[in-house]
């Protein structure tokens, strides 16, 4: 694989990281079986921290060796033409945002995103602050239409998009009446209002793509997980016009980035084999 890394061509770059992808699907597959067993009683007390240690210090080793062999094609491409990939459900394998939430009276939320897994895709992303692990989260779990929380309070989304394709969603919220619209590719497919109005979303919490905080920062579940991959989350202080949803899914050069969180490798830590992979937004759609 490092001799075929160092073949320039993009036929031959494209090969090595399908070559790259399938395999750590097969160690992946490996490890989650390890894991069960782990769950399951098949080690003793003493020994299964050690062993979870060993398994999400390989997943993260291999991780690296994947990040080295595609440096090339990464130190050639701008800061948010990238995406993540989560193919497993976990309770391991997410991505942290380095930067946390001002206090908001009003949010926009936009992502690109993918998946097909059944029943539901999990969590692309929550946000828990101290005393609240539900303020801020985006979830399809189980047999439920996707649903976003804030506050522990719940309005459902009228999404299609389980279906294996990249789909552009957008939610918008003010505080003023609790007031939320949902967009999809750039349309906007349902609306409501009293989802926790008059509630400022918190500061000083913890962002996590990939999975639901049940704790600050942790209490993963794997049956919550996002499967899938992501994109392009952005995270906005205000409610976005139409117009401007549209230019994002659209991929409008008046497109705007985030002004609370913009998407950028620099601003994304990975853990537990969750990758990064070259992602160019409505140019590999699908």
């Amino acid at each position: 694989l490092q001799q075929f890394s160092r073949m320039n061509s993009s036929s031959q770059t494209n090969n090595l990281k399908d070559i790259l992808q399938n395999k750590i699907d097969d160690l992946e597959k490996q490890v989650l079986s390890r894991v069960n067993s782990l769950e399951e009683g098949k080690f003793n007390p003493k020994n299964e921290s050690e062993e979870r240690g060993k398994i999400e210090s390989t997943l993260t080793s291999l991780h690296q060796r994947i990040s080295d062999l595609e440096k090339g094609q990464k130190d050639n491409r701008p800061p948010d033409r990238f995406q993540l990939t989560f193919p497993l459900r976990t309770n391991y394998m997410y991505a942290k945002v380095k930067k946390s939430l001002p206090e908001m009276y009003a949010f926009s939320v936009c992502m690109w995103m993918k998946s097909n897994a059944s029943p539901g895709m999990g969590t692309p992303f929550s946000y828990a602050v101290p005393g609240q692990a539900n303020e801020l989260v985006l979830i399809e779990w189980g047999n439920n239409p996707m649903e976003i929380l804030i506050n522990d309070k719940v309005a459902k989304l009228p999404f299609v998009i389980n279906d294996g394709k990249w789909h552009h969603i957008c939610v918008t919220w003010t505080t003023r009446d609790g007031v939320w619209e949902a967009y999809q590719d750039g349309t906007q497919t349902g609306s409501g209002e009293n989802l926790a109005p008059y509630h400022p979303i918190k500061p000083q919490g913890v962002l996590v793509l990939g999975q639901e905080q049940d704790t600050l920062g942790g209490g993963f579940d794997a049956t919550q997980a996002f499967v899938g991959e992501l994109a392009h989350f952005n995270v906005w202080d205000r409610k976005l016009s139409p117009g401007e949803v549209y230019s994002l899914a659209t991929c409008s050069t008046r497109a705007l980035a985030g002004n609370v969180i913009a998407w950028a490798e620099a601003n994304i830590d990975i853990y537990g084999g969750a990758t990064k992979w070259t992602f160019e937004a409505c140019r590999q759609l699908n």
